[in-house]
């Protein structure tokens, strides 16, 4: 099949420093295009925010924000809702997650401390019954990952 899908991240004032951020912990090449460079007049406000941003990896690794137009907020929680752990259940009015699923515990460790610089750590990374690593933390730019070894399936 040669359909893939890629997140979309919608940002309010903050895609280009979070496009930056995960370009520091995915690597890959940064993409970024502002409302000005499309057209609009760089004298509006809001002509340097992002409208098309893209990281991209060798490997396949793809993730796109942009800036909601005239929208911006620096608090996360305004876009993205909360997320928390209580009684061992996750309590979120977030319409999503998203998931990023390694396949050795090294490779994993390497990402969770990246993404962990300036995050809420909701669920620390560790051994779970399912996955030889298993975290979830909301991200400095209000994104929350679920992150994990693939374990084999015994179904």
């Amino acid at each position: 099949m040669s359909i893939t899908t890629t997140t979309h991240l919608n940002f309010r004032g903050t895609a280009g420093r979070a496009l930056e951020f995960y370009q520091a912990v995915f690597g890959g090449a940064l993409t970024a295009a502002t409302y000005g460079d499309f057209g609009m007049p760089k004298e509006v406000p809001g002509a340097e925010k992002i409208v098309f941003g893209q990281v991209e990896t060798a490997d396949g690794f793809r993730l796109m924000a942009y800036d909601i137009p005239g929208q911006d907020t620096a608090d996360t929680t305004v876009t993205a809702g909360t997320t928390r752990r209580e009684n061992g259940t996750t309590v979120t009015d977030r319409t999503f997650f998203q998931s990023l699923r390694g396949q050795s515990l090294e490779e994993v460790l390497t990402l969770w401390d990246r993404l962990a610089d300036g995050a809420d750590i909701i669920e620390p990374l560790a051994a779970s019954a399912w996955s030889p690593g298993f975290g979830m933390l909301t991200d400095r730019f209000g994104v929350t990952w679920v992150i994990d070894v693939e374990a084999p399936y015994n179904g």
